[in-house]
């Protein structure tokens, strides 16, 4: 984006240039007026102003006004970039750094800095890229240059959203998008690009309805400049959104647009990445034989411009598009280049979710041995993302269950006063009556009859209200079970009073956990419909119910997960409870419209106390996380089936770190004695 110069400075250079240089007015306006023109031209030709940058910058004299230079540069790097070749982008950055530097601009010389910013961003460094920007905020204090601030104000946005604050990418995004009406140049379309970076922002903040809304907002805007640049990143937005949204075929279009647009704007890598989001899309909707069509367009464009994540995004693409259609070992050819590539770069998240793709392409081409080898090799990668990202991990949950609260706090005020403006009305309800009663006594007796049956009527009205609130804050909504709050709330209390009831029952009938998850619930909901899925949710918490005692808890964890809480089970009719339920989900199929669904479940079941281990060394939540780990057993070893942790066969400080640390190694080393319930066969 070419720099916007002050009114002063316009002057300064004005006063020099007639006084030491021979360039005349007339030449400083028509290099100016040729510089806005292929700045117009930008929008719609990328290569073709590409070009004319390059002849106009090597046309200019040594002696040329220091703004037009720098202008001139900024825009050449900027179609660079926009080219994809990043390499002589990066190299015209220098030049305009050095040439800041060689005329003492320090402002210029700060906003050039953001650039480090970012390669400490893609170096995975948040809080030295922040510190990085706090430095050139630092520079641009007092500054008075709307383009420069609004610079500044994306770089914030842009790297507060790659590590996940949402929060303060958004604040510094909306800044940027206020500081567009401060430019005097371009204020059109600076705002577009601001509303297309808001729109992106909101699609990463899982928000697609919103960024539906700011996307079509900025494309009304769109229509008032000629810019196929634009258009195609907006289109792009508004087409991740749809598809987000499941509104496939409209998605589908927009993409066409997107890449109509980028096409004629002559801009190859989003040409490549386009391609790549249409033939994921072609993916999601298992149309593999245009996957690999649309996929391989997008292969040819990215190693034309010789972009390796685009090179490398679409032979996953082309890969995973050959898998579908069961060509396995031509898959493989553009998969492997892949996950070498992955684990050159140490990038453990887009390894682990290449590797989890691989094995469910096995699985569904039935290999399972293969894709139980991926399979582990998913969990084992998973498993230390996990202990890297776990602080981060609960900080974000921590977050959002803050947020959560605040939310239900500020629900729970509203019914407060919905109450409160009750009882308001109650009472004067009873003024009347008394006023009443001391005019006429006969008559006022009536009517404290009739107005005393409408308080009671009001007041049973509020009861059940009352009764109706609390019972909906312990109970899922869709299946009428009972909902994680009310469980954490019965472990609360049985925390408190875990050393009676030791002393009470010293251990003879512990208390049972038994964790479950359906099997194969997406490709229910993707081959019968979401409405066939919850009615599958409500069968199955039925029949859970039924096939358990009256003092059991059977609650809805959370998704297509269920929990049983069971207490005092005799350690001989803990395997008999888990057959039962095994048997109640899977012997007959659900019956929804004239569908007949088989269902299945896995399960993972533990007793607590378990194995004699003190509370203290294993409490419920640890007992939760062994039972989920043998849950995970059940599902990679075929489904429908229950793990189940009988006891230990090794003191419990050696046995439960082992447990922790890989649960099918221990398993193998005899740590502890594991029951399997098999469940019955189906159909499926």
């Amino acid at each position: 984006m070419a720099c916007q110069r002050t009114k002063n400075l316009h002057s300064l250079v004005f006063a020099f240039f007639l006084a030491v240089s021979p360039l005349s007015v007339a030449d400083l306006k028509s290099d100016q007026a040729r510089l806005e023109a292929i700045q117009l031209l930008s929008e719609k030709d990328n290569q073709a102003a590409l070009k004319q940058l390059k002849e106009f910058y090597s046309e200019l004299p040594p002696n040329s006004e220091y703004q037009l230079r720098l202008d001139v540069l900024r825009e050449l790097s900027a179609a660079y970039f926009d080219a994809g070749d990043i390499a002589e982008s990066d190299k015209i950055n220098l030049e305009i750094l050095n040439l800041a530097r060689a005329r003492q601009d320090k402002e210029t010389v700060a906003v050039m800095q953001i650039d480090d910013a970012f390669k400490l961003r893609d170096a995975g460094k948040y809080e030295p890229a922040i510190a990085k920007l706090n430095e050139v905020a630092a520079s641009l204090k007092g500054s008075t240059r709307a383009d420069n601030l609004l610079r500044l104000e994306s770089a914030y946005a842009m790297i507060y959203r790659a590590f996940s604050k949402f929060e303060q990418a958004l604040s510094h995004q909306l800044e940027a998008l206020r500081l567009t009406d401060q430019l005097t140049q371009r204020k059109t379309l600076a705002k577009i690009r601001r509303l297309d970076a808001l729109a992106s922002l909101y699609l990463l903040m899982q928000n697609p309805e919103q960024t539906l809304l700011v996307a079509n907002e900025a494309l009304v805007l769109a229509s008032q400049v000629d810019s196929p640049k634009i258009i195609a990143g907006l289109r792009m937005n508004q087409a991740m959104a749809l598809c987000d949204l499941k509104r496939y075929p409209e998605c589908l279009v927009a993409y066409e647009r997107s890449l109509n647009a980028a096409q004629e704007a002559n801009l190859p890598k989003l040409e490549a990445l386009i391609l790549s989001n249409i033939a994921d899309l072609h993916l999601r909707t298992l149309s593999f034989t245009r996957a690999e069509m649309v996929a391989r367009q997008a292969l040819k464009k990215a190693e034309l411009i010789q972009d390796l994540p685009s090179i490398y995004n679409a032979k996953a693409n082309v890969g995973f598009a050959l898998g579908g259609q069961g060509k396995i070992a031509q898959a493989m050819e553009f998969l492997n280049p892949v996950l070498d590539r992955a684990r050159d770069l140490g990038d453990k998240a887009d390894l682990e979710a290449v590797v989890g793709e691989i094995g469910r392409m096995y699985e569904h081409a039935k290999m399972y041995k293969e894709a139980l080898q991926y399979t582990r090799e998913q969990q084992k990668i998973a498993n230390e993302l996990f202990r890297a990202d776990r602080s981060k991990t609960v900080a974000a949950l921590q977050e959002q269950f803050d947020a959560d609260q605040r939310k239900k706090q500020i629900e729970l005020l509203a019914r407060e006063n919905q109450i409160k403006d009750a009882d308001i009305k109650n009472s004067r309800l009873q003024q009347i009556i008394t006023l009443l009663g001391a005019v006429l006594t006969i008559m006022g007796g009536i009517f404290i009859y009739m107005l005393y049956r409408k308080v009671k009527q009001t007041n049973e009205r509020l009861e059940e209200v009352n009764q109706q609130l609390e019972y909906h804050s312990v109970r899922d909504p869709l299946t009428g079970l009972h909902n994680r709050r009310s469980f954490l709330d019965l472990m609360k209390v049985r925390s408190e009073n875990v050393e009676h009831d030791r002393r009470e029952d010293d251990g003879e009938s512990p208390d049972c956990l038994m964790i479950m998850d359906i099997d194969h619930f997406k490709h229910i909901n993707d081959s019968w419909g979401h409405s066939a899925g919850d009615a599958v949710l409500v069968e199955v918490a039925k029949r859970l119910r039924s096939a358990v005692r009256d003092s059991d808890m059977t609650l809805r964890w959370g998704g297509e997960e269920f929990l049983i809480y069971a207490p005092k089970t005799k350690p001989e009719m803990l395997m008999p409870l888990v057959d039962r339920v095994m048997k109640s989900i899977g012997s007959t199929p659900v019956i929804v419209g004239n569908n007949a669904i088989p269902v299945t479940i896995s399960a993972g079941y533990i007793s607590l106390p378990f194995s004699g281990v003190p509370e203290e060394a294993c409490n419920w939540e640890k007992a939760m996380q062994l039972a989920d780990m043998a849950l995970y057993m059940g599902k990679v070893n075929g489904r429908n089936r229950a793990y189940g942790l009988l006891r230990l066969l090794a003191p419990y400080e050696q046995a439960l770190p082992e447990l922790e640390r890989d649960f099918s190694d221990a398993i193998r080393q005899g740590l502890v004695e594991v029951a399997i319930i098999q469940g019955p066969a189906t159909s499926q």
